[in-house]
């Protein structure tokens, strides 16, 4: 498992003193790009190929939440590529060795020229070594969305929600989904679906269904269709 060490900061903390989501969702994703970088396989390799990873989709399972100054380890593990598919664990531990969170996900490779998916190149295949999966409660990849729900007020997708891929970043569709939980929901587990991309200026509107345990958004265009539906599952303290 390639990791890296870090320590939680004041600026990845919520009201409570402690790691939030989108902190411990941007630790998962940086890890993946440090690994990348190190294999010479990152964002100037892809480009040169013509090539972007499209996440399709997170399961992320929260045991504890890391509080500051917290010191902990952040790994990735690639454990599968199958034609342009590739399935990535992630984890963080703490000062103990300890598992604080685990994830899984699911990347698809495609051609930025024609926007369809592309196969995974030898240099991949070669420089990512694939290790033994992560132990965990694996869930579905696809997300039901229940049919009585609210809708709430439209979104517009600004600069700062935006990659280095010049589209929403799958961690800024998980926080904005994340202003429709309910007050004092402590989030367990979070599985994100990601079904389109969104740029600059496009509207998101916003489906909300679910209650006190689980709860269900789907970031939708003006027709209704998803670019990601994010299921947040609660937890006690």
């Amino acid at each position: 498992m390639y990791t890296f060490e870090s320590r939680i900061r004041y600026s990845e903390t919520d009201s409570e003193g402690k790691l939030t989501m989108a902190s411990l969702i941007n630790y998962f994703q940086d890890c993946s790009i440090f690994h990348s970088e190190d294999l010479n396989l990152g964002v100037s390799y892809l480009k040169k190929e013509h090539l972007v990873w499209v996440l399709s989709s997170w399961q992320i399972v929260v045991d504890r939440y890391p509080a500051l100054g917290e010191k902990v380890t952040i790994g990735t593990l690639p454990y599968e590529v199958k034609g342009f598919l590739g399935y990535r664990n992630f984890a963080m531990t703490d000062e103990r060795g300890e598992y604080v969170a685990k994830a899984n996900s699911l990347w698809s490779l495609l051609d930025t020229d024609t926007g369809r998916p592309a196969m995974v190149t030898q240099a991949m295949i070669d420089g990512y070594e694939m290790g033994e999966k992560l132990e965990m409660d694996y869930a579905p990849r696809r997300i039901s969305v229940p049919r009585e729900g609210v809708t709430e007020a439209p979104l517009t997708v600004k600069k700062h929600h935006l990659d280095t891929n010049h589209h929403v970043n799958n961690q800024q569709f998980i926080n904005m989904a994340a202003d429709y939980l309910p007050e004092n929901f402590v989030v367990g587990q979070v599985r994100a679906e990601y079904k389109k991309q969104a740029f600059l200026d496009n509207v998101l509107i916003p489906y909300v269904t679910g209650g006190e345990n689980l709860c269900t958004i789907a970031l939708q265009d003006e027709e209704g269709k998803p670019y990601a539906i994010v299921e947040f599952g609660g937890k006690r303290l």
